[in-house]
């Protein structure tokens, strides 16, 4: 988990570790995902098949590429900031 410097720079490997149990535990594991073609970027398309085929209802990235989609199916396509937000709204605040 920690392989990847501007991770291990934020990150201290033991919490890195129990993240990646913690998220090991909850994933879902997609063994055929679709075939997608609609990213600009084809390097891309993998992630939304994975978000397809895992029914998300987000996909959150900073991929400019991506997010110049908007929504591919069902799934909002969204920047880090605006999941923080619909994460840190309060219920019934209408904010």
């Amino acid at each position: 988990m920690t392989r990847y410097p501007r991770i291990r720079a934020r990150i201290a490997p033991a919490l890195a570790g129990r993240l990646f149990n913690r998220l090991r535990d909850v994933a879902l594991v997609v063994d055929r995902p679709p075939k997608v073609y609609v990213s600009p970027d084809p390097d891309d398309n993998y992630l939304l098949a994975l978000s397809e085929a895992g029914h998300a209802q987000f996909l959150v990235t900073g991929d400019k590429d991506l997010l110049s989609l908007k929504q591919h199916k069902s799934i909002r396509l969204i920047p880090p900031a605006a999941m923080i937000e619909l994460l840190t709204k309060k219920p019934g605040s209408g904010e």
